[in-house]
C-alpha cells in the first residue's frame, strides 16, 4: 500500500464534496471577526476526491497492531482478547445514552450494574469496600496511597515513606512522590522475590506503605507474602497491592486473604475491556474495612431494594474523577464476569498461567531465563546470549515486527538485564504460541548466523529503522510543504 501522506495525494482544485449554493444572505467573516483573527491566505489544506480520502486512512488503518491483528504479548499489559459481545452491551442505548446528572430514579439499571460490579469485585479480592472511580491503574495507585495518607494522618501520627520493591513497575514511584511520600527501595533476592531481610531493615515507624506487585514484574508469586504483610502491620504500616497482575490468581487466591489492606484494580486489563493510546481505562480500589470511611465519594449503595449514589462516607478524600468514573468500561467489565462466572474467571487464569509456562519452556534453551522455575501468567527472558554476536533486545523486538508478531515489553523490569517481558494471556491458541516460538528461535539463529538480518529490522514495515537518538531529540511530528 502506498505511504504517502495526505498532502502528497493533494491535487489543485480536487475535492471530496458538492453542495448546492447557499439561499441565505452570507455576511464576510470580517464583520464578525476581528481582521487580526483572519487568514491573509487560505489554509494550506489536502485537496483530495472522496475516495481518495476513504481508500487513504482506511490504508492508514490496516497498519494499526493490536489485539484484533497480531500477536500481542505485551508482558504487564494483559492484551487479552476483548470479546465483542462486551461492546455491543455497552453500545445498547439504554447504557449510552445516559447522562449523569439524571436523577436516580432514571438510572436504576446502571447504578445496579455499578453496585453489582462493586460486589463482584470485593468477592474476587476479599475486600470490603470497593470504589469505581479511578480512570486508569496509575490513578488508582494514586487514589489508593492518598486513601492510605489520609488514614494514616487520622489514626497513627503520618507516616512519610513509601517501600517500593526494585521489580516494581515505574507507575509505583511516580504516584508516590506525586501522593507527597519519599520513596525507598527494597532489594530482591536471588529467587527474584522481596528480600525480606531488607524490608525489615528499611521498614520502621516513618513507613506507611509497601507497594507490592503480586506476582510480581518478573511472573513469580511472592510465596512469603504473609510474612512480609506481618512485618508491616507490625510497625503499624500498610500492605498496599498493584493488581495489574491479577489476571494470574483470580479464583485461586484473594489479596486480602494473604494480607492486603489495599488494592487497584485495572479493569482494562484483567477484565478485558480495550485499552492502550491512553485509554479509556478504569482504575477501581479495594480497600479492608478500616479504611472503607476513606473511599473516593460517591460509591454505589443499596438499600430497600432501590441503588443510590451514597456520599455519605465520613473520612471520603472526596471525588478523583468527573462524575462517577469511565462506565462504558465497567459495562464491559461487568459483561465479562457475568459472562464468565466465578469458574470461567478461575480458569482464565489458570489458562494464562499454563499458556506463559509453555512459552516459556520452549524458548529457555535458545534464551537466558534467569529464574527457571514455574511461573505466573508472565515471564522474563534476557536477551544476553544474543548481545554476545551483537545483536539487543531492541534488535529482536524490531525482528519480531518483521515476522508479524508485536514485540513483548522489553528493558522491563530493570533488574534483568536485555529484559523481554512475555504475556501471552489466556486468549491465545497453541498454534499461535507455536508460531511465535518459531519466530523466537528463527531470530535466535540468525543472530548466531547473520545478526546483520537482525540489526537492519524492520524491513517489511513502511518506516525502516529510525535513528532512536534523534527522534528522541529531534521529534519533528509536523509535515510542511516544501517552499515554492
Amino acid at each position: 500500500m502506498s505511504t504517502k501522506l495526505i498532502f502528497e495525494h493533494s491535487r489543485p482544485d480536487r475535492q471530496g464534496h458538492t453542495l448546492p449554493a447557499s439561499d441565505v444572505p452570507t455576511r464576510s467573516f470580517a464583520e464578525y471577526i476581528p481582521g487580526g483573527l483572519l487568514r491573509k491566505k487560505p489554509a494550506e489544506l489536502p485537496e483530495v476526491g472522496e475516495l481518495d480520502i476513504v481508500r487513504h486512512y482506511t490504508g492508514l488503518s490496516r497498519l494499526n497492531v493490536g489485539i484484533d491483528t497480531v500477536f500481542y504479548p505485551l508482558g504487564s499489559c494483559t492484551m487479552k482478547y476483548n470479546p465483542r459481545v462486551n461492546e455491543v452491551v455497552s453500545a445498547n442505548p439504554g447504557f449510552a445514552d445516559l447522562h449523569p446528572y439524571q436523577k436516580e430514579e432514571d438510572v436504576q439499571g446502571m447504578l445496579q450494574i455499578m453496585y453489582e460490579l462493586q460486589e463482584f469485585l470485593k468477592e474476587i479480592s476479599g475486600m470490603s469496600a470497593v470504589s469505581l472511580m479511578p480512570a486508569a491503574g496509575a490513578h488508582g495507585e494514586w487514589a489508593s496511597l492518598m486513601l492510605m495518607k489520609a488514614f494514616l494522618d487520622k489514626n497513627r501520627g503520618g507516616r512519610t515513606t513509601v517501600l517500593i520493591p526494585d521489580s516494581a513497575h515505574g507507575t509505583n514511584p511516580a504516584s508516590s512522590i506525586y501522593a507527597g511520600f519519599r520513596t525507598v527501595e527494597v532489594k530482591s533476592n536471588d529467587r527474584g522475590l522481596v528480600d525480606l531481610d531488607d524490608l525489615k531493615q528499611k521498614t520502621d515507624d516513618h513507613t506507611a506503605v509497601l507497594m507490592l506487585t503480586n506476582p510480581n514484574t518478573l511472573g513469580l508469586f511472592e510465596d512469603r507474602v504473609t510474612e512480609i504483610a506481618k512485618i508491616l502491620h507490625d510497625k503499624g504500616a500498610l500492605l498496599y497491592i498493584d493488581g495489574a497482575n491479577l489476571n494470574a490468581i483470580m479464583g485461586i487466591t484473594r489479596p486480602r486473604d494473604f494480607g492486603a489492606d489495599v488494592l487497584h484494580f485495572n479493569l482494562h486489563k484483567t477484565f478485558s475491556t480495550p485499552h492502550g493510546g491512553g485509554g479509556p481505562g478504569s482504575g477501581p480500589i479495594g480497600v479492608s474495612e478500616d479504611l472503607a470511611d476513606f473511599l473516593p465519594a460517591p460509591v454505589t449503595g443499596k438499600k430497600d431494594g432501590r441503588y443510590f449514589l451514597n456520599y455519605d462516607i465520613p473520612h471520603s478524600i472526596g471525588r478523583v474523577k468527573s462524575f462517577f468514573g469511565n462506565v462504558a468500561v465497567m459495562v464491559r467489565a461487568y459483561a465479562y464476569i457475568k459472562m464468565l462466572g466465578a469458574k470461567g474467571l478461575k480458569r482464565v487464569s489458570e489458562n494464562a498461567v499454563l499458556n506463559a509456562n509453555y512459552l516459556a519452556a520452549r524458548l529457555k534453551k535458545d534464551f537466558l531465563l534467569p529464574h527457571d522455575r514455574i511461573c505466573m501468567h508472565e515471564f522474563v527472558l534476557s536477551g544476553s546470549r544474543q548481545k554476545k554476536h551483537g545483536v539487543a533486545t531492541k534488535d529482536i523486538a524490531k525482528r519480531l515486527l518483521d515476522m508479524g508478531f508485536h514485540p513483548p515489553t522489553v528493558y522491563f523490569p530493570l533488574i534483568i538485564p536485555e529484559a523481554i517481558m512475555c504475556e501471552p494471556t489466556e486468549s491465545e491458541s497453541r498454534e499461535t504460541l507455536d508460531a511465535f516460538v518459531e519466530a523466537m528461535l528463527q531470530i535466535a539463529q540468525e543472530a548466531r548466523d547473520n545478526p546483520d538480518i537482525v540489526l537492519n529490522a524492520p524491513q517489511k514495515m513502511p518506516v525502516k529503522r529510525l535513528d532512536e537518538v534523534k527522534a528522541v531529540k529531534e521529534p519533528h511530528i509536523r509535515w510542511k510543504p516544501e517552499a515554492k
